[in-house]
Parts: structure tokens; C-alpha cells; sequence
């Protein structure tokens, strides 16, 4: 899909800076509470799949359209974007049920 040239960069800018901000408070809430560590590894789990995702999103808005399987392409990389996005949902709901079953 034809794009401006500095789409790619700012998009991966946003979401790195938005990925990297979620990672380091994720991980310093750990470090402060100690006593519910697999729902944080859940939580951190979910930042993962959710990033290789988003890796095969962008891979499928910048494909070459003028390939001649572009279609086909474009299409496997958004249904693997999506099944891995679905994981990543499963991991952060399971990080959630995990955080509520916690004593306060």
C-alpha cells in the first residue's frame, strides 16, 4: 500500500516510545511488588506478542504492491498478525485474572 515516506518511521517512533514506556512501568511495578510475579510475566508476555504483531501489521502496510502475489502476501501477514494479536489478548486477560485473584 503506497504510504508517505515518513509514515513506517513515525509509526515505529509511537510505538516504541508507547512499548518501551509500558515495559519499564510494567517492570518497575514488579520490582515494588514482588508478591504477584506471574501476573506481571503475563502482562509482559502480552507486551511481547502484541509487539511481534504489530512487527507483521507494519510488514503488511509496507509490502510492495507491485509484487505479483502481493494480495496473497499481505493478506498471510495481516491473519498472522491477527492470530498472534489474539494470543497477546489471552496473555493479558490471563495477567488480569491472575491480578484479581491477588489479597489485598
Amino acid at each position: 500500500m503506497p504510504l508517505e515516506q515518513e509514515v513506517i518511521g513515525m509509526l515505529l517512533g509511537g510505538f516504541f516510545i508507547v512499548m518501551g514506556i509500558a515495559t519499564v512501568t510494567t517492570l518497575v511495578l514488579w520490582l515494588k511488588n514482588k508478591n504477584n510475579g506471574s501476573g506481571f510475566v503475563w502482562t509482559l508476555l502480552h507486551l511481547l506478542f502484541f509487539s511481534v504483531a504489530m512487527y507483521f501489521s507494519l510488514k503488511a502496510i509496507s509490502f510492495d504492491y507491485s509484487h505479483p502475489m502481493a494480495s496473497e502476501e499481505i493478506s498471510l501477514q495481516i491473519g498472522i498478525s491477527g492470530v498472534i494479536w489474539a494470543i497477546s489478548v489471552i496473555c493479558l486477560m490471563i495477567g488480569i485474572f491472575n491480578f484479581s485473584n491477588e489479597k489485598i
